[in-house]
């Protein structure tokens, strides 16, 4: 059976009609799909979707111009326990067949940074303010396309009185390369309009103060969090952003960018077990034995040692998915951090580290970041770098976190640009760099209204880096890094920051510049937060 739309276009009802038009091959996910007895097709609803919202317009087909290709993708959507929410039909445009210059110019479009989205959590959590997540439907459709493009009609929903009429594009449908960045600048149009200011330290963070109350909106695509001081400023909000948006309060955080989040009495427990989980089924390690670290001790990686690995593709794929891991995982960062330097040739050695971070993940499946209720008026951070780390460059790393009050939210394992020529000068160069972090947060916190009035701390175990920080006296040996010492002396001048000597055995940043012993990276472990939902915290 066939229903026919006010255009004139035949929709087909079942799925077999559809690829019985498009003579296309059945796809393994409607395979499964068609054998859940409660699943029914939902193609004409997006192709409702997309009429409703008027996403194109039927023009003859243009001399010399470039036709986007479409098609339709199935997929099946999770949410981050990993039970089946719906079973979901999308039109998509191919945006490879796009030209550059021609179908579209700009295409950068803005994301929340993990860091942005661990603050405004804490200050949620201290505050006890309500967290809620937004759903927009179809949210790319809502853009303003500025381009001009054309693509071929739907698969499966050709007018039959215009068949080789094509669509004129008059929204940005999923697939378009500019789709993100109309969607997003759509999104802050409007939400200026409601009196949001739009963050200078993050382009997705929308911030606003209405007398004595603040609101907070993290955009990330599609997915949104907003967080306000109080249940009636969140419901003006939502119920404005309603009426501009099809959109759906889907209640208090829960889950989001397949992250779960649970309250607790402590606060807020952020895991992603079901994706660490399906890593390790991607991965074919399901039934393989857990190891108590993520890095083996006994050797660093190189370019040279090994074999080539006989899947490239995988390896970068696993890599790439542990790299989204780290979002509530630092203890994996630098581990992580190592086996992504290979990705352009991974040898057999790489191969072994990365199934070393899985077999890791089996066992520690449940652990996750939390977040407890506690003072949030000062920084505290720690900087390491592992001097010459590299075998084949010689190169260090560097690595720090950083605590707003108790509770970890921002960190980093990074190898240097440069080769540094003594241990003071690494580590030198790690305290800038957490220096420089420490001012985008305190910057940050500025403009969410909860400003920082006291010195923030950087511990550091090098003693010639904590001497360098204050000591205005310049050295022949120094002018190589003046720029990176007269940054962090002008901070501290200033009383922004302190930069302070702790023993190594305290210097939490160890975790994510090098493999540490099983007891020392588990007391680390849970300095940093990272733990079990039952256990017991240090904090920072």
């Amino acid at each position: 059976m066939t229903t026919r739309s006010k255009a004139g276009i035949r929709k087909p009802k079942t799925v077999f009609s559809l690829l019985a038009q498009t003579k296309s091959p059945l796809p393994k996910s409607y395979i499964q799909a068609l054998s859940d007895p409660n699943w029914t097709p939902s193609m004409t609803d997006e192709y409702d979707a997309m009429i409703k919202t008027k996403s194109w317009k039927l023009v003859p087909r243009p001399l010399n111009v470039n036709i986007v290709r479409s098609m339709w993708l199935y997929t099946h959507k999770h949410d981050a326990d990993g039970a089946l929410k719906c079973h979901k039909s999308r039109l998509v445009a191919n945006g490879k067949s796009q030209e550059a210059g021609v179908d579209f110019t700009e295409t950068f479009s803005p994301v929340v940074k993990p860091a942005t989205i661990r603050t405004v959590l804490n200050i949620g959590v201290a505050r006890e303010w309500p967290i809620h997540q937004l759903d927009v439907k179809n949210a790319f459709l809502h853009g303003e396309l500025e381009e001009t493009v054309y693509m071929h009609q739907p698969p499966g929903f050709v007018d039959k009185n215009y068949p080789n009429y094509v669509c004129k594009l008059q929204r940005p449908i999923y697939g378009l390369k500019q789709s993100p960045r109309a969607w997003n600048s759509r999104f802050a149009k409007f939400i200026n309009h409601l009196g949001f200011v739009t963050s200078r330290a993050d382009a997705s963070l929308f911030i606003l103060r209405k007398g004595g109350e603040l609101a907070y909106i993290l955009l990330y695509m599609d997915d949104i969090l907003l967080t306000a001081s109080s249940t009636t400023l969140l419901r003006q909000i939502i119920d404005s952003l309603k009426t501009e948006f099809p959109m759906t309060d889907m209640g208090k955080v829960k889950h989001f960018l397949g992250i779960k989040a649970d309250y607790n009495d402590k606060g807020m427990f952020l895991s992603q077990t079901t994706y660490a989980r399906d890593i390790i089924h991607r991965a074919g390690m399901s039934e393989c034995k857990p190891c108590a670290t993520p890095v083996d001790l006994k050797s660093k990686l190189s370019n040279d040692i090994g074999e080539p690995v006989k899947d490239p593709t995988a390896y970068r794929s696993l890599a790439g998915a542990l790299q989204y891991l780290t979002f509530t995982r630092p203890d994996i960062c630098y581990a992580v951090h190592q086996v992504c330097l290979y990705m352009h040739d991974p040898k057999q050695p790489h191969l072994n580290a990365l199934r070393r971070i899985i077999r890791y993940l089996k066992g520690t499946l449940s652990h996750g970041l939390q977040l407890v209720k506690g003072d949030i008026s000062g920084f505290t951070a720690y900087s390491d770098a592992d001097w010459g780390g590299c075998p084949d460059t010689r190169r260090s790393t560097s690595g720090y976190c950083v605590f707003l009050g108790p509770n970890l939210v921002s960190w980093s394992a990074k190898r240097q640009p440069t080769v540094s020529r003594s241990s003071s000068e690494a580590e030198y160069k790690g305290v800038a760099n957490t220096v420089a972090e420490l001012c985008w947060l305190r910057n940050l916190m500025l403009e969410l209204h909860c400003n920082i009035t006291k010195a923030s701390i950087v511990y550091c175990d090098n003693i010639s880096s904590v001497y360098l920080a204050s000591n205005p006296v310049k050295h022949q040996r120094t002018k190589h890094v003046e720029l990176d010492i007269h940054f962090v002396r002008e901070k501290v001048a200033i009383g922004e920051v302190k930069v302070i000597h702790v023993p190594s055995s305290f210097q939490y940043a160890d975790i994510f510049t090098k493999g540490l012993p099983t007891s020392l990276f588990n007391e680390f472990r849970s300095s940093l937060t990272v733990k079990n939902p039952d256990a017991a915290t240090e904090g920072g």
